[in-house]
C-alpha cells in the first residue's frame, strides 16, 4: 500500500533553516542528491505548500539547475516526471508541468489520493506537514541529519505532535550526513506490544 511520508533534510539541533532563513549548509554533494533521487523513484506524487513548492520548481523552471551536475540532472528528471499539488491561498497559477493547484489541505481528500495512488506520495515543508501529522496520515518520517547546529529558526517537526517512531533503516555519508527512516507506529501496534 502506498504510503504519505514525510521527507525532511535538517540540521542535528532540528531545523530546516536557520534564524536568517539559510539553508545553505543543508545542500547535498552528489552522493546523498543520487541516494535521494533513487528513493524519489518511488514517488507519484509530491504534496507542497506555497514557500517549498517556489523552492523546487527550478527544477523544471531553470535550466541551470539541473545543469549542475549529472545527478542534479537524473534529479530534475525524476521530480519532473511526479505529479505536484501545491496547496496555496495566495498563488495565482503554478508554472510547472503535472501540477495542480489547491486552495486548502482536505485530509479527506489526501487520504483517498492515498489510497488511489500507484505509487508512494512525500509531503515536503514543515508548515504543509504539520497539517498531515495533526490529520494522521503520515506514514513514514525520512531525515538526512546534516552535522551541523543552527541553533533556531525553522522546525522541522510541528511542536505540538507526538509520534512513536520505529527505526526502519540508516546509512551513512561520506559527507557526514545521515538518513534515518522511521515507520510512525500505530495505536495498533502499541495494542499488540
Amino acid at each position: 500500500m502506498p504510503k504519505l511520508i514525510y521527507s525532511v533534510i535538517g540540521s542535528l539541533d532540528g531545523y530546516i533553516a536557520d534564524e536568517q532563513g539559510n539553508f545553505d549548509w543543508a545542500v547535498p554533494d552528489e552522493e546523498v542528491l543520487a541516494f535521494v533521487t533513487a528513493r524519489a523513484e518511488r514517488v507519484t506524487t509530491y504534496l507542497y505548500g506555497r514557500r517549498m513548492y517556489e523552492l523546487m520548481q527550478v527544477w523544471e523552471t531553470d535550466p541551470a539547475a539541473a545543469a549542475q551536475s549529472p545527478e542534479s540532472a537524473k534529479w530534475a528528471e525524476v521530480w519532473q516526471r511526479a505529479r505536484k499539488i501545491v496547496y496555496s491561498t495566495t498563488l495565482e497559477s503554478v508554472p510547472t508541468r503535472n501540477t495542480t493547484l489547491e486552495r486548502t489541505f482536505d485530509p479527506s481528500a489526501v487520504q483517498l489520493l492515498k489510497d488511489e495512488s500507484p505509487g508512494d506520495l512525500y509531503v515536503d515543508g514543515p508548515t504543509l506537514a504539520a497539517h498531515a501529522f495533526h490529520a494522521g496520515l503520515i506514514d513514514q518520517v525520512e531525515v538526512i541529519v546534516v552535522p551541523t547546529i543552527v541553533g533556531g529558526g525553522k522546525r522541522f517537526y510541528p511542536d505540538d505532535v507526538r509520534l512513536d517512531l520505529e527505526l526502519e533503516e540508516e546509512r551513512r555519508f561520506t559527507n557526514g550526513m545521515v538518513h534515518l527512516q522511521y515507520r510512525v507506529r500505530t495505536s495498533t501496534d502499541h495494542r499488540q506490544e
